[in-house]
């Protein structure tokens, strides 16, 4: 697709919204899936002068009309038929303009309203003007090795939200850099996207991705992929050392929130774990938390008024700054830390160690009635011997008081491990084949 041709679609679409009643000011929201009419859409009701309110198009009926009821859109931009293949990285799809009734205007200067990813809680309204993201938008082309004129990115981070629409989308338009949206997110289509181009490339995506294709048995040779950039958890060492090996690329990280966008990177992987602060942000860490200088409250409608307090959002992150270096270090959710027995239990640590066992594929774990570990592993073996594992690794207090089998991790439409208990649980009861064999002394095994 041309920038001529993405022109022409943009100006038919923005008449046509304005023909169903958008005007400067207004409001739309855009529920489809990575689609040339999603990006269409979108940079219509922006040339229109509208706020954008971007909906995942997975979401379930209900959700939608949760958060239909939170945003009140004015016209919302929806596929006319269902929309299935949780596989595909791009879809051809008819879209439809419908008008709410009881939509709202804009109530604030927002032009983008974005859900949370909710793998912690409820999700929260985030809303960005025009000026946060072109000052992202800056940051990214400030940073060096990331993809340039000339050069291509293969974006498998979902293109709305924010890691896959400003760092990869968007910047690719600002930059001109050619964004690639592989037809299937499996590792044949990721890799055949990367083999179809004859420019420097890099693959952005989450670190469930990374870790699907350092799986690959005999990576083909791609003589143009520098890298991998990942955003959201840190990837495993063991992933990192299969992908960097198997594909003779770099695999990079970056931290970032949807309030703020990219934070801190370390795009070839060189100061694992510790990060850069990407180019004027604001970054300082007060009593172990980070916090990020932003000019205004990015959260719309209901506030926590301790979030954002005289220009410095508090993410609830926990981290540390190198003086001497000036490199950041993410340590996890300052929420993960509770008490047991009267003594202190960081859930990173826990979930780190399990997750370091051999055999051991993912680990999330979290606080319920106790401390609460669910795992995928490779083999069943590994599983009848977790509880010991873990027993020689970790002090009786930190231990988990259930041990959970997952045939598949829970995940918030942006990749991350979803961290709700009793959706954990309802996973891991769906996936349970009751046996004797799995009870353990160190405790109940599911």
């Amino acid at each position: 697709m041309s920038r001529d041709e993405l022109r022409r679609l943009v100006d038919e679409q923005q008449r046509s919204l304005s023909a169903a009643g958008l005007t400067a000011g207004g409001t739309l929201a855009v529920r489809l899936p990575p689609s040339l009419s999603c990006v269409v859409a979108m940079l219509a009701g922006w040339r229109g002068g509208a706020q954008v309110a971007l909906l995942d198009y997975r979401l379930t009926t209900h959700e939608v009309g949760k958060a239909v009821a939170r945003l009140a859109p004015q016209l919302v931009v929806e596929p006319v038929a269902d929309v299935t293949g949780t596989l595909r990285g791009f879809f051809d799809v008819d879209a439809r303009t419908t008008p709410l009734r009881g939509g709202r205007p804009a109530a604030s200067d927002h032009v983008l309203l974005q859900l949370s990813s909710g793998s912690t809680g409820p999700s929260k309204v985030i809303g960005r003007t025009a000026g946060s993201l072109l000052t992202e938008l800056d940051r990214y082309a400030a940073l060096e090795g990331f993809p340039g004129r000339g050069e291509r990115t293969v974006v498998l981070a979902s293109i709305v939200h924010v890691l896959g629409l400003v760092g990869g989308l968007l910047h690719g338009l600002a930059a001109g850099s050619e964004v690639v949206l592989p037809a299937r997110q499996t590792v044949d289509g990721i890799l055949k996207a990367v083999a179809a181009g004859d420019r420097p490339t890099t693959i952005l995506g989450v670190p469930s991705q990374a870790a699907v294709l350092a799986a690959a048995r005999t990576p083909p040779r791609l003589p143009h992929l520098r890298r991998m950039i990942t955003g959201g958890e840190l990837v495993k060492e063991s992933v990192r050392e299969r992908f960097t090996t198997g594909y003779g690329a770099e695999l990079g990280v970056m931290y970032g929130m949807t309030e703020a966008g990219v934070i801190a990177t370390d795009l070839t992987g060189a100061d694992r774990p510790a990060l850069t602060p990407a180019p004027d942000m604001p970054v300082r860490v007060e009593n172990g938390e980070i916090l990020l200088g932003l000019p205004e409250n990015p959260y719309v409608g209901l506030r926590d008024p301790t979030r954002y307090v005289e220009g410095w959002l508090r993410t609830k992150d926990a981290g540390t700054f190198d003086d001497a270096t000036g490199l950041l270090t993410v340590h996890g959710r300052l929420d993960s830390q509770v008490s047991i027995g009267g003594l202190k239990v960081d859930l990173t640590e826990v979930e780190a160690s399990i997750s370091a066992l051999p055999g051991v594929s993912e680990a999330v774990v979290v606080h319920g009635t106790g401390i609460e570990a669910f795992v995928m592993v490779d083999e069943q073996a590994v599983f009848d011997g977790l509880a010991g594992s873990v027993a020689a690794r970790l002090a009786p207090y930190k231990r988990p008081r259930s041990l959970n089998l997952l045939t598949e991790l829970p995940r918030t439409a942006t990749g991350k491990p979803v961290r709700d208990a009793q959706v954990l649980r309802a996973a891991a009861k769906s996936a349970a084949t009751p046996s004797p064999a799995h009870s353990h002394a160190a405790g109940e095994t599911r």
